[in-house]
């Protein structure tokens, strides 16, 4: 698999008609057939106050790079992504290309989800979550860019200062975790966020590596309860159950960032977390485990330092209410 693209690239026409633009080139690009130097030309002929070759190559090659397009020793025409998106131009098999050739857009959606944010917020996000993008944070052209594909695709608004998911966008994030649990995504500075299945109390599920990227730096990287801070020791643990509640499985409110032992410990309600973010311990649970007492048996009644903006008290309720212990 290619690796994936870093950068996007904004497209003429406007912050919001990225999409649009698109359609047209690639209209062009079926009814012409044209040479590099007549999609320069045409370019230049079609959008206001572009001039420069360099800006309109470098547009073309991104769209390349994506896969809409494609060069011949001659000519251009459409290329895999291209061939798959046109002629019908769905609003769903374009967010599939864009988002299995872009780093972040998935993520950007699973964080929209909690709430708006800001431009800075977004960038912000971005680099937590996939620190080798590596853009100078003070910069927000590249959040930016981001926040103005899905703008385009209909999946987040602007309303003043903030971006805010629009109902089709919110859809699209609640079916995300699943359809793209099987994505081969790894980031290059060497943390593993690749999806893995694993088997909880009753059943075994697999989620979005970029949704398991989102939760696990919204807890910087570590458990909260047993402080480990290895990715790969990390798992995505449900507080209402994937299982029962498929509407919450992509709900960043809903998720805790969990070793895989107290995951495992939390799904059997060995213990739990109250609404006040304490642990509680199961009076029947008893173990001879030094590393299980340590970190959960003696700690009961311990807060731990996470709160509504990580983890919703109100699931946490509904959760504890359906333990007989509690």
């Amino acid at each position: 698999m290619r690796d994936r693209i870093r950068s996007l690239v904004p497209l003429f026409g406007g912050g919001d008609r990225y999409v649009a633009t698109l359609d047209t080139i690639l209209e062009f690009i079926v009814s012409a057939e044209p040479s590099t130097d007549e999609l320069v030309g045409w370019h230049m002929g079609e959008f206001a106050n572009v001039s420069s070759r360099d800006s309109i190559m470098r547009r073309v090659r991104y769209l390349q790079n994506v896969g809409f397009l494609e060069e011949t020793p001659e000519r251009w025409q459409l290329g895999a992504a291209g061939r798959e998106y046109w002629p019908e131009c769905e609003t769903e098999t374009l967010l599939g290309i864009m988002c299995g050739r872009n780093v972040g857009l998935r993520s950007l959606l699973y964080a929209l989800r909690v709430g708006p944010m800001t431009i800075e917020e977004i960038s912000e996000q971005q680099l937590n979550t996939h620190p080798e993008l590596g853009w100078d944070p003070a910069e927000t052209d590249m959040a930016k860019q981001r926040a103005n594909w899905l703008r385009s695709m209909g999946l987040v608004e602007k309303q003043g200062r903030e971006y805010v998911l629009t109902d089709a966008g919110r859809g699209f994030v609640e079916g995300a975790v699943e359809e793209w649990a099987d994505s081969e995504w790894t980031p290059s500075h060497g943390a593993e966020f690749s999806a893995s299945t694993y088997e909880t109390t009753s059943y075994a599920r697999a989620v979005d590596p970029e949704f398991r990227a989102t939760v696990l730096s919204r807890y910087d990287r570590t458990c909260p309860v047993s402080g480990v801070d290895h990715p790969g020791l990390l798992d995505v643990a449900h507080v209402l159950s994937w299982r029962d509640y498929p509407e919450r499985r992509a709900d960043l409110q809903n998720v805790l960032a969990l070793s895989k032992t107290h995951h495992a410990a939390f799904d059997r309600g060995l213990y739990t977390i109250d609404s006040d973010y304490r642990i509680r311990v199961n009076p029947g649970f008893e173990t001879e485990s030094d590393i299980l007492e340590r970190t959960i048996v003696n700690r009961d009644g311990e807060r731990l330092a996470i709160g509504d903006a990580q983890v919703s008290t109100a699931y946490l309720q509904q959760y504890n209410s359906s333990l007989e212990w509690v």
